[in-house]
């Protein structure tokens, strides 16, 4: 077994322990709007559930050296997002979208993602996911240390959009939403087997 020191590390080793250990992650694909009115999306797979009573997840942004991204900015600016699972079928496009644009362009519109209103928040959502939730900001944490760090997000859902042809009764089918999970490097995980296990009462 080897035993690792992170504070001797440099970031980019902590990262890739992180990023090599903690798999598969769910990916989400996160719509904001700026101040001027431009979609941003981006994916982001340091994502997941806080909570299901109210139902919220969490969502951490990484400061690059060059400052805040635009999705971390915008989620300052007015509160509200929208998050997308990532799948099979779209995470081709999605992929592209983390391609470094400036402000003022859209990554959205760049790879010819389909813009869909959202019922509840301003920021639209895309028609290219089959689950989207509208989110709005709960609590914020700027973290940081000595290097540029990240920034924390917890958003509450306040509305569920579900394709009908993998919902029933409630429940969400995870081979027809086919979700990809991300892991290190440029590798991804596909829904592969999938087995039940009782919990202990």
């Amino acid at each position: 077994m080897i035993s690792i020191d992170p504070e001797q590390n440099e970031e980019r080793d902590n990262y890739k322990l992180l990023v090599g250990s903690i798999i598969p992650r769910p990916i989400a694909f996160v719509t904001t709007q700026s101040a001027s009115g431009v979609v941003n999306g981006a994916p982001f797979s340091y994502f997941n559930i806080v909570s299901s009573n109210p139902p919220m997840v969490s969502l951490a942004i990484q400061r690059p050296a060059s400052g805040m991204k635009d999705t971390a900015r915008n989620i300052y600016g007015n509160g509200e997002f929208v998050v997308h699972i990532v799948d099979r079928d779209n995470v081709t496009n999605i992929n592209e979208t983390a391609a470094s644009l400036p402000p003022s362009e859209s990554e959205v519109e760049m790879v010819g993602l389909t813009q869909v209103p959202s019922s509840i928040v301003s920021v639209p959502g895309i028609v290219e996911s089959k689950i989207r939730m509208e989110c709005r900001l709960v609590e914020s944490v700027a973290l940081g240390g000595d290097g540029p760090g990240s920034d924390l997000f917890i958003g509450k859902i306040v509305q569920f959009h579900i394709d009908e042809a993998i919902y029933e009764k409630g429940r969400i089918d995870p081979k027809g939403l086919d979700a990809v999970s991300r892991l290190a490097g440029t590798n991804y995980a596909a829904i592969g087997e999938i087995f039940s296990m009782e919990r202990p009462k």
